[in-house]
């Protein structure tokens, strides 16, 4: 079982990075030795002095933020440094130790004051679970999205545009374009509306919805208009969005469910030291969704988007997954808007939904959001490394917040609920998980180029676009190349494009009007005439996507 050195194991660090070129012998020694992790209770008083005397001026602004009461130092050896704890009793139980890597990070987050060096690190119960996550970690570094994504063509970032606003170039354009069709079209099938919403917002749309005390300070803020002094942000979220398309007629409950789908493109301001390729980014797009219905229609609502995120998952090929069922902090519910009625409604809704799918949950308290429970899927992907992907939650508050009604059955105004969803989360993170995942080998139904045809000489590129004329009438997707390289070169860029199907042309083909096929990864499959070609890709295509 693998445990990161926090700031409080950082305290065996040095012990053990003295000694990184040691003997394996003189580690396991040393570790024999069983130094002790000592807690020390102090006042607030003393810890000043105690730190004042060690002129270290991060602690002593730590400490002074602190409560008074007991403060806890550890030590270890001659080393003693503020920590909270707990600690490992001794350095007995550190057997395998790796230092990874040492980046700079500013004091507390602000860019504005001065960069510390953050020093990461791992440690394993045994030496051989180490070896196995250091050839891991090694494939994980081969499959980073940011790497694959620069090799394979699919996106890019841009200084100039702005950290954290991905530009995505015609094959990554391409990708996300069929990803968005793909849901749309299992939407559809769902009976799903498709809506469209402004980039931006008045300031008080999200103080109605209450986005704004939560999370104005992290908004692209503020848009003034030269004239009116009316005031904008950039969008953060798209529901308040979607109430006001809900309140822009009279509901009736013969109207509900109401789904409102969008593709919503929405802002958010990451200081940039906490960017990372498309994971962690300033502008995304989410494959956004809001259900509106009838209490009575609710949990048979909420399961049909758990199949429509399983439908996703397995289409993609995530075959292993965990739902976390995200509900109150027990101890601290001053962050939650609504009633204590609304919340027990809709969290046992999410837990009676979840146990008739049959899912294996986990429940995790503080984790829901400010106006409502969720469901949150924790996806493994091929190297066993989990994501939070989709998400599905239920909110009685926002309905009440904009005044959203529609008129019963028994002719009086009533409340609807409303259910947010998402599979893939954002567009860029899924993205992200997925190239990792597939190590850019994307399912064929999904590839942006299924097949190019590489000519044994520029004498044959009039027939190799003959070919690609043919295959792009029956919407299979590819190109040729036509460069003046040997065919041995071409074979070679097209397996590191990960293309999965190479087409040969030379004289032989061009007579018979049949190509070579090679596929990415496995070789020669042998000589096809066109008709055969076509038929073979096509099923291959049909046999990838899964059918909603």
């Amino acid at each position: 079982m693998k445990k990161l050195l926090y700031i409080c194991l950082l305290l065996s660090i040095p012990f053990y990075a003295q000694k990184e070129n040691n003997s394996k012998k003189e580690k396991k020694k040393s570790a024999l030795e069983k130094n002790p992790f000592l807690r020390e209770e102090v006042s607030k008083k003393d810890a000043l002095v105690f730190f004042k005397t060690k002129e270290d001026p991060y602690k002593l602004e730590l400490i002074d933020e602190l409560e008074d009461g007991t403060i806890t130092f550890y030590s270890q050896g001659n080393f003693t440094d503020l920590c909270r704890g707990p600690h490992l009793p001794h350095t007995g139980f550190i057997k395998a130790v790796k230092l990874l890597s040492i980046a700079g990070a500013y004091w507390r987050g602000d860019e504005t004051r001065k960069q510390l060096t953050r020093v990461y690190g791992i440690t394993f119960e045994k030496q051989k679970e180490l070896n196995q996550y250091l050839v891991q970690l090694e494939e994980a570094k081969k499959r980073d999205h940011r790497k694959l994504g620069k090799e394979l063509e699919l996106f890019t970032f841009s200084e100039k545009v702005g950290q954290g606003l991905p530009l995505w170039l015609p094959k990554g354009a391409d990708l996300r374009e069929r990803l968005m069709d793909f849901l749309k079209k299992a939407q559809v099938q769902s009976g799903y509306q498709p809506v469209s919403t402004p980039h931006i917002g008045h300031k008080d749309l999200y103080v109605c919805s209450g986005h704004y005390d939560k999370y104005g300070a992290d908004s692209f803020q503020s848009i003034n208009t030269p004239h009116e002094g009316e005031e904008f942000l950039l969008k953060p979220m798209n529901c308040p969005h979607h109430c006001e398309i809900f309140n822009a007629s009279p509901r009736s409950y013969r109207d509900l469910p109401l789904r409102f789908a969008e593709f919503g493109t929405v802002y958010r301001y990451e200081q940039s030291g906490e960017l990372h390729g498309l994971t962690r980014v300033r502008g995304f797009t989410q494959d956004d969704a809001h259900i509106f219905c009838r209490p009575d229609q609710l949990e048979e609502e909420f399961k049909k988007v758990i199949d429509l995120v399983l439908y996703v998952f397995k289409a993609l090929d995530f075959k292993e997954f965990v739902t976390q069922v995200s509900l109150r902090d027990k101890n601290n519910q001053n962050k939650y808007i609504g009633s204590d009625e609304n919340w027990d409604k809709a969290e046992q809704a999410i837990i009676n939904a979840s146990n008739d799918k049959g899912l294996k949950t986990i429940v995790e308290y503080g984790e829901a959001a400010f106006y409502g429970p969720k469901l949150d899927f924790m996806v493994k992907d091929a190297l066993n490394r989990s994501w939070q992907l989709g998400t599905i939650q239920v909110d009685y508050n926002l309905p009440e917040r904009f005044e959203l009604e529609y008129t019963g059955s028994d002719n009086q105004k009533h409340r609807p609920v409303m259910i947010h969803r998402a599979p893939f989360g954002s567009l860029e993170r899924f993205i992200a998980v997925l190239i990792e995942h597939t190590a850019g080998k994307f399912p064929l139904w999904l590839n942006p180029e299924q097949f190019i045809i590489l000519p044994v000489s520029q004498q044959y590129n009039e027939y190799a676009k003959e070919v690609l004329k043919l295959l792009k009438n029956y919407d299979i997707r590819g190109l040729v190349d036509g460069r003046a390289e040997k065919v041995g070169r071409k074979i070679r860029d097209a397996e590191v494009n990960k293309i999965p199907f190479m087409l040969i042309i030379g004289e032989k083909e061009a007579s018979n009007k049949s190509v070579s096929v090679r596929q990415q990864g496995k070789g020669d499959l042998g000589v096809f005439n066109l008709d055969e070609f076509k038929e073979f890709i096509q099923n291959k295509i049909n046999q990838s996507q899964l059918k909603f």
